[in-house]
């Protein structure tokens, strides 16, 4: 199993990004090749030593890296 962890620094405005990161971004993240499972961070992002200044962490899986690096060559795992 090879995991890719994305982290989203704090936005400006928390209800507009987490409106467009559930409502938009995440379903068709879902539909990347070789997905097997999609997990995002709830609450605080904290670090042992406190506030961290991220908003929210992706945690994406797939079978091995090679599988990373075919998902985002795939039109979905590419940038808008």
């Amino acid at each position: 199993m090879a995991r890719l962890v994305v982290l989203y620094k704090s936005p400006n405005d928390a209800a507009a990004f987490d409106k467009h990161y559930f409502e938009t971004h995440v379903p068709i993240a879902k539909k990347i090749p070789g997905l097997r499972k999609y997990e995002t961070s709830k609450g605080p992002v904290a670090t042992p030593g406190g506030h961290s200044g991220f908003h929210l962490v992706a945690i994406l899986h797939f079978d091995d890296l090679a599988a990373i690096q075919n998902a985002f060559a795939s039109a979905e795992g590419k940038p808008p």
